[in-house]
């Protein structure tokens, strides 16, 4: 499922409406890999849940991140899902999650990290202020590339993969969660 700037206008009138928009999402927030997901929950606590992010979730665990992603933010999130990292070249993964590669797997998932609160309606704002493109620094001193087009958000890395953003705007108490297709690497890893 992709999202559209439809979607992106009614995530606007949600915000503003009259209704305060924790109250609102926590009604309407999208099922993630089949799971319900709650505005009042942190990332971790509704990651779990995801049948679509257990790879993402024991990556997270072995890069000793569990705290940090539960911590108050706010953080945007760029989850890959199971099928982007089973997309990676075969032994990428298992190897990853080895102990002594901890620090390469921490600096990877950070780049699917930014310092901030930005739903899609803040993306695309960006993105058309700058026209067309907008560049933006994760946690990870990765530089991701935002563009959104033909009412789709995509997020390209400094390796040149290019990541479709399929599920937006999933509210947590301390950010947001887009899903994505594509795992995002820093220029310096594989």
């Amino acid at each position: 499922m992709t999202f559209s700037l439809r979607t992106l206008t009614l995530a606007a009138m949600l915000t503003v409406g009259s209704i305060s928009g924790a109250a609102v999402y926590a009604q309407d927030n999208p099922m993630v890999g089949g799971a319900a997901m709650f505005a009042d929950k942190n990332i971790i606590e509704n990651a779990v849940n995801s049948a679509d992010h257990t790879t993402l979730v024991a990556a997270v665990k072995a890069a000793g991140l569990v705290d940090t992603l539960s911590g108050a933010g706010p953080f945007t999130v760029l989850a890959p899902t199971n099928e982007a990292f089973a997309a990676l070249p075969a032994g990428t993964v298992e190897t990853l999650l080895k102990p002594e590669n901890k620090e390469m797997l921490s600096t990877i998932l950070a780049c699917h990290v930014i310092a901030a609160k930005a739903l899609s309606t803040d993306i695309v704002g960006m993105v058309e202020a700058d026209g067309g493109k907008h560049v933006v620094d994760t946690v990870g001193g990765c530089k991701l590339t935002l563009e959104a087009a033909d009412g789709k958000v995509t997020v390209t890395d400094e390796n040149g993969t290019v990541a479709n953003v399929t599920i937006a705007d999933v509210i947590q108490s301390n950010g947001v969660i887009h899903v994505i297709d594509a795992v995002l690497t820093p220029k310096s890893a594989m």
